[in-house]
């Protein structure tokens, strides 16, 4: 269902985000991200002079290698717009996630690698996104692919800890819950189906 209708308006700002997963020939996975904002009139910058209506004042983009077990093989940055001359500067920096997992945790770490002075913060936006984009590629395409992760998988009490409560779908008291971990439903009791088999 779209939204409802706006008030009457004008354009200021659009801030526009790509990510694309591929899996690759050599078995490894690439999550590409671009990130642009633009304006719809022209304006000064003082490193850059005048910038034109949709020519972007940011323009970013990064590769992410990983593995089948979603470790980041390698990293790679760039910044082709920027409002400072310095800003492309920082993108070799996100080199410095190969070797990450991609899991729990992983933002925090990744943040770390690239925190403060050393980074960007419109290239640090994109981690989050690009993280998701992973798991949204790799994992479909293993099943697809018949890949087997080298590191053994969680548990699904361990996947389901993870996921209870994140969002509406996994609420417990949700259908998605009651359909998948009928013994952790809390919703009413007319709706709780029956426990699963033990396989």
């Amino acid at each position: 269902m779209p939204l409802s209708p706006p008030a009457a308006r004008e354009p200021v700002h659009t801030r526009a985000i790509t990510l694309n997963g591929y899996a690759r020939e050599d078995g490894l996975f690439d999550v590409e991200a671009y990130l642009s904002d633009t304006k719809p009139w022209a304006f000064e910058n003082e490193d850059r002079g005048v910038i034109d209506p949709g020519t972007p004042l940011h323009g970013m983009w990064m590769r992410m290698t990983v593995d089948v077990d979603l470790t980041i093989v390698a990293c790679e940055a760039a910044t082709e717009h920027s409002p400072y001359a310095l800003c492309p500067s920082a993108a070799p920096n996100f080199a410095r996630l190969a070797g990450l997992r991609i899991r729990p945790g992983f933002l925090k770490e990744a943040n770390a690698r690239v925190a403060g002075a050393a980074g960007c913060t419109h290239l640090r936006e994109l981690l989050q996104q690009m993280a998701t984009t992973a798991y949204q590629a790799v994992y479909p395409a293993r099943a697809r692919l018949k890949v087997k992760p080298a590191r053994e998988e969680p548990a699904e009490t361990d996947r389901a800890a993870r996921l209870l409560n994140a969002c509406i779908a996994y609420g417990t008291d949700s259908p998605v819950v009651r359909r998948n971990w009928p013994d952790l439903y809390t919703g009413p009791a007319e709706h709780k189906a029956e426990p699963a088999p033990a396989k």
